[in-house]
């Protein structure tokens, strides 16, 4: 596997690891803290965290980055993909809300085709579509029909997308320590005032899950950006159902959510899904170095 390739597999599972751990401590939170308070502070933290890492001089690198525009573009479509998704939760059940989430990767692919000018083989169609088939599993909505809340929950998953497609164009042109701020930067403007209208106190025990909840979000975005930079959407994509099984993982351990069979027939197609990606990104790897030519100083010499 190429060593960019490989670490950004690496990098994008550790994402999704620590998303699902900020996901749990979120539901802890919400029952005391509102949303949008919750989205600012962690927001803040990050931002604050970035501008101390980035140093004397760091401010104006950030203004004057060529990704500030489509970075605010991006922030934009990401606050409206979590309006409509937490409008969509009050309506459907988590396992509809789920399934229809995880229809994001399928779209980032096929964004990816003519924005990003991906080549998308076959091998990685059948794991999106497998791993698809295993949240469906893992999930089971019954009786889902057309509504505004799914809709909702549909819009939410192809704005992430576009989010995600997004992400991976300006990825190659900036660091990653600038595209955190600069996303960090618009969510704590855009989100400022609802926080002020929606204040709730907060409690010992509150700010120490805030300031844990900034703490995992910044780990995940870092990873997610870093792993941005690295490897093709098409090839992360089908990852991102990973965490759908650190959910049930999470859910047994803080909540003693004993998962179904289906659920767990479900994971294995999500984790067999992981396994096909990870295989033929290797023996692609493997193919481009047989056909490299040998390294003229390893072979003879003349005397």
């Amino acid at each position: 596997m190429k060593s960019s390739i490989g670490s950004g597999i690496l990098l994008v599972s550790t994402s999704y690891f620590v998303f699902t751990l900020h996901d749990a401590v979120i539901k802890l939170l919400v029952v005391d803290v509102g949303v949008w308070q919750i989205i600012f502070f962690r927001s803040l933290t990050v931002l604050i965290a970035c501008l101390v890492i980035g140093g004397r001089g760091f401010i104006p690198r950030v203004v004057r980055s060529p990704i500030v525009r489509p970075m605010m573009v991006r922030s934009v479509i990401l606050l409206a993909a979590w309006v409509s998704f937490y409008t969509a939760a009050k309506s459907l059940q988590l396992a509809e809300l789920t399934t229809i989430y995880y229809a994001n990767p399928i779209v980032a692919t096929l964004l990816a085709i003519p924005v990003l000018r991906e080549k998308v083989p076959a091998v990685r169609w059948v794991a999106i579509i497998l791993g698809f088939v295993g949240v469906v599993i893992a999930a089971n909505p019954a009786g889902l029909t057309l509504s505004l809340p799914v809709g909702l929950a549909l819009l939410a998953a192809i704005l992430w997308a576009i989010g995600s497609v997004l992400l991976r164009k300006t990825a190659m042109n900036e660091k990653t320590l600038v595209q955190m701020t600069l996303t960090n930067a618009f969510f704590v403007v855009m989100t400022f005032v609802m926080a002020v209208l929606t204040w709730q106190p907060v409690d010992l025990k509150s700010g120490a899950l805030l300031a844990l909840v900034g703490i995992l979000g910044g780990t995940a975005q870092a990873t997610l950006f870093e792993a941005m930079r690295r490897a093709p959407v098409s090839v992360l994509a089908p990852f991102e159902y990973s965490s759908l099984i650190w959910a049930f993982v999470l859910g047994y351990a803080i909540w003693q959510d004993i998962p179904a069979s289906n659920v767990a027939a479900g994971a294995a197609l999500i984790f067999c899904a992981g396994l096909l990606i990870v295989a033929s990104e290797r023996l692609a790897a493997r193919r481009y170095r047989l056909a490299q030519p040998a390294d003229e100083s390893d072979g003879p010499t003349d005397a």
